[in-house]
């Protein structure tokens, strides 16, 4: 009995060894994979950029070293990807002091820039000064105004006045929008230019120099040094969505560099991103009197919404997305003073999906929602746009066009909140800008702080794969929809940046490969988790043919 026992207890210390061995030989090729990573350069000898699969191992090591400096040593180690909440937790409450200083910035540059002012300048300095166009067509609302604000924003950076372009004399959706008399027409442009004879007497032709941002080869974006241009006026034209402008953050000339981070910040300081396009609308845009009439007519004489529920649906109606939304509402019900029961305005593409999700919703707060049906009021009574394009029905949906006018500004007299959902992409132009004004409009002149929130709902099935499905420059989304995205996230109600980004500097942003081959067009060699080579693109711009394009006017 003793030998056997002895013969057991020899075993086990033979098995405990074995079972050590292992342990130590793992460790010892862990360490040793760990070093190998560590001092292998970003980039191999001959100059080629690494892999992305070696990128994304790089940038792990990288995070796994900065926040072992900062915790305890027994933490997880650093995950490689990010759920979209995750992502957004940059974005929570971090508007009012930049905004504050945009807003001051506009209000400077329209006193000095603004019609008033420069109308009644001496020949010889009007003749001189300097103007962007902003065109826009009835197409959609959201890539449209993105088109004005974009011009907006230049005029800003170039110190220029403003032209709001005109169709046989009618504003863009001059109907529904009131725009400031801070801007210029063409038309008035012209006449002030013969009226002052900057042709006869001062020798300058009113000329406009066009610049294409939709053709890569030939915009001058981020080559030209739009600062010099003498051209009187200029139109950046295909500019969609927030992207356009923030081009010039990367432009190679230092100037134009700086004039875009005054305005928009530092791409890589997701932080610190002030409401640009936002504050913009507040400065520039408001309802035409008829569809204030109807936003009235909405409240009924209460008191503005607290939250914007806005689901783009596509003539869907998805039981995931509504029980998705209605979390993230109950969420942002929750963070609201306490008080009186929450007013939300809801608006969507697809009137049955409001009709579904009302009860739900009126369960915990009272539900506002624009019948076009039952208003009489005189936009009501426009024929022209009393049905909208059969071919756009399943993009705009069935109502008539100037419903998406009253949504759109009713909406933004949200005081705390907005949510944006979707049956497929969510956080498209329209919603952003509605989120940009309410959140603008919700910063006063006394204001000392803002607690507004612009949130994303999305659905599980929607994140199966990550942010892969939202695509296109203009979802708000697109800078984070790579690798560093996770697979298989559950329902997400994530804070969303109210100024989109357009590069890939944050922590968690990185390109989809759709996206690194566009920007190859301009001349960008974006890594796989979007960072840029500034060397590579003064090469480019160093080569490229520089291309004038202008229209004489007088």
């Amino acid at each position: 009995m003793i030998k056997h026992g002895g013969s057991r207890r020899k075993r086990a210390l033979v098995r405990w060894f074995l079972i050590l061995c292992a342990g130590l030989t793992f460790i010892s090729w862990l360490m040793l994979l760990t070093l190998r990573s560590v001092d292998a350069p970003p980039a191999a000898a001959n100059g080629v950029m690494l892999d992305l699969p070696a990128q994304l191992e790089l940038r792990e090591l990288e995070r796994a070293a900065f926040l072992s400096s900062a915790e305890a040593p027994k933490k997880a180690p650093a995950k490689s990807c990010a759920t979209v909440e995750e992502m957004g937790k940059v974005f929570k409450g971090r508007i009012f002091k930049e905004s504050i200083r945009v807003r001051t910035i506009i209000q400077r540059h329209f006193s000095i820039n603004g019609a008033p002012r420069i109308r009644e300048l001496p020949p010889e300095q009007f003749c001189r000064h300097g103007f962007v166009i902003g065109k826009a067509s009835a197409a959609g609302f959201g890539n449209e105004m993105y088109k004005l604000l974009t011009a907006a924003a230049l005029s800003v950076m170039l110190n220029r006045s403003l032209i709001i372009g005109q169709t046989r004399g009618k504003y863009p959706f001059g109907d529904y929008i009131a725009y400031s008399n801070l801007t210029f027409t063409l038309r008035e442009v012209k006449h002030l230019w013969r009226q002052n004879g900057c042709v006869k007497k001062h020798g300058r032709h009113l000329v406009m120099r066009i610049d294409d941002f939709e053709k890569p080869t030939k915009t001058n974006a981020l080559c030209g040094n739009w600062r010099k241009w003498r051209q009187p006026i200029i139109w950046y034209q295909g500019t969609t969505d927030a992207v356009a402008a923030q081009f010039f953050l990367k432009n190679i000339h230092p100037d134009m560099r700086n004039a875009a981070s005054e305005l928009f910040g530092k791409p890589e300081s997701l932080r610190s991103r002030p409401n640009v396009f936002g504050e913009l609308m507040r400065t520039l845009i408001s309802p035409s009197r008829d569809v204030e009439e109807a936003v009235n007519w909405v409240l009924g004489g209460g008191r503005d919404p607290d939250i914007t529920l806005h689901m783009r649906m596509l003539m869907n109606r998805s039981v995931r997305a509504a029980q998705a939304a209605l979390n993230c509402l109950k969420r942002a019900t929750r963070s609201l003073p306490k008080g009186s029961r929450p007013r939300v305005v809801v608006i969507s593409d697809t009137p049955s999906f409001v009709k579904s999700i009302t009860p739900n919703i009126s369960e915990f707060a009272e539900v506002i929602h624009f019948d076009y049906k039952l208003f009489r009021g005189n936009v009501s009574h426009d024929r022209k746009a009393s049905s909208n394009l059969d071919f756009r029905v399943k993009d705009w949906g069935p109502a008539p066009r100037w419903v998406a006018f009253v949504d759109f500004f009713l909406a933004s007299r949200a005081k705390h909140a907005v949510i944006s959902g979707a049956h497929r992409r969510v956080g498209t132009t329209y919603a952003q800008l509605i989120a940009a004004l309410a959140a603008a409009n919700s910063i006063g002149e006394n204001s000392r702080a803002s607690s507004f929130s612009f949130l994303s709902s999305f659905q599980g099935n929607l994140l199966a794969e990550g942010l892969k499905l939202q695509v296109g420059w203009g979802h708000v989304w697109n800078r984070f929809a790579g690798p560093l995205s996770c697979r298989g996230q559950s329902n997400q109600c994530a804070f969303t940046p109210l100024l989109p980004p357009a590069w890939w500097e944050g922590l968690w942003q990185s390109p989809i490969p759709r996206d690194i081959h566009r920007l190859e067009q301009y001349g960008v060699k974006l890594s796989g988790f979007g960072t840029t080579d500034e060397n590579q693109l003064r090469s480019f711009c160093s080569t490229r043919k520089n291309v004038v394009k202008t229209v004489l006017y007088i």
